[in-house]
């Protein structure tokens, strides 16, 4: 293609769509590739770095419910969300536009279809997403991050390419650090973070577990745990009542190289969780978040906890009596935990990022994107 470049991103607002898309970005502008992101204004968290040449929200709205009220509501907002793209995307002209699921892609990807720009979709999870449902038979192509896709089967299979799900170069960076098991006698790094929506279960369960562990295990544990600002305090006083040597904070940024640090993690399923996880290679405890439609982080551990990479726990079956018990075994396992990682490094995808930009560059030189069709 003659002159620059131009991909668009279409992200929802939470850093389960954003991270992937982020990753892609940077990327893309590695290979002189110009790259700006359609986001809703949920974006604003994240898109402050974003390495895109431009930002641009768009009006969206997610079905909260089945009454007409809420679906006409709904329906107003997207098509207003679609006419602003279809507006963007005649005055910037990308050669492609990529999707990475919530509903804030569905009003770019539709203006991009009106405007007869080549579109895909990139799904981070083992389910297909409600948004990416939707979307699905209306693209050129998908992007998948597993081998096998619940709902993506026939026609959408055929048009499938796996690619992985794509982490940021922070994350490659936090990934040259192998792991070393805990020693006999010497610390062992927890880390703990369960995301906005599952960070009040851990602070209420995980203290308690750490406290009914074994005065000399006990001892040597140095415990990282990401704790919404409204539970900072009573987690802090559980922590020192237990006499366990803690960093707690409603956020951390430099999450990859802790990661990186840790002995054992103990976490919700996202899609970035996971990627993250496996690329760097840590073993996990992971607690799916119940309740989500098509159980998407029940599967996601469960494919990750098939390869010996982690141990999967629905909510619903855990106590602190149980985690402590599997926290007792596992710390006390060094040999277990070293497996557990290599295993979760196996299933890792590090080259994700460089596949999927073949994927989005093929797309927008007006080919099919090549790769491992999935199933």
């Amino acid at each position: 293609m003659s002159g620059m470049q131009s991909i668009m991103l279409a992200a929802g607002g939470t850093g389960g769509h954003l991270f992937p898309a982020f990753a892609l970005a940077e990327e893309l502008r590695r290979r002189g590739v110009a790259v700006d992101l359609m986001t809703d204004m949920r974006g604003d968290r994240y898109g402050g770095g974003f390495p895109a040449r431009t930002v641009y929200q768009v009006p969206s709205a997610t079905l909260e419910s089945r009454s007409p009220k809420d679906v006409v509501k709904t329906l107003a907002t997207l098509a207003q969300g679609t006419a602003a793209a279809f507006r963007t995307l005649g005055r910037v002209k990308p050669h492609a536009i990529i999707g990475f699921g919530g509903y804030p892609t569905y009003p770019p990807l539709v203006a991009a279809r009106l405007r007869g720009i080549p579109t895909a979709i990139h799904e981070q999870n083992a389910v297909l997403g409600r948004a990416n449902k939707m979307l699905a038979k209306g693209v050129s192509a998908i992007a998948t991050s597993f081998e096998k896709t619940k709902f993506l089967d026939g026609p959408l299979a055929a048009k499938s390419v796996l690619t992985g799900n794509p982490v940021r170069s922070v994350v490659i960076e936090a990934a040259k650090l192998g792991f070393l098991p805990p020693l006999p006698d010497s610390a062992v790094r927890v880390l703990v973070f369960g995301g906005s929506q599952g960070a009040r279960f851990f602070a209420d369960i995980v203290p308690l577990a750490l406290f009914a562990l074994p005065d000399a295990l006990r001892s040597r544990l140095r415990v990282v745990h990401q704790v919404r600002e409204e539970d900072m305090d009573r987690v802090h006083e559980a922590y020192a009542e237990a006499g366990i040597q803690t960093e707690i904070a409603p956020f951390f940024t430099d999450l990859p190289g802790r990661i990186a640090d840790a002995h054992l993690v103990i976490g919700r399923a996202g899609a970035s969780t996971i990627a993250e996880l496996t690329v760097i290679g840590r073993p996990s405890i992971l607690v799916p978040l119940p309740h989500a439609l098509d159980n998407d982080q029940l599967n996601n551990a469960r494919r990750l906890e098939e390869v010996g990479g982690a141990w999967c726990i629905e909510q619903r079956n855990l106590s602190p009596e149980r985690l402590a018990d599997v926290l007792e075994n596992l710390l006390k396992s060094p040999d277990t935990l070293a497996a557990a990682a290599k295993a979760a490094k196996n299933a890792g995808r590090p080259d994700a990022v460089r596949n999927l930009a073949d994927f989005a560059l093929a797309l927008a030189e007006g080919r099919h994107p090549e790769g491992n069709r999935t199933t």
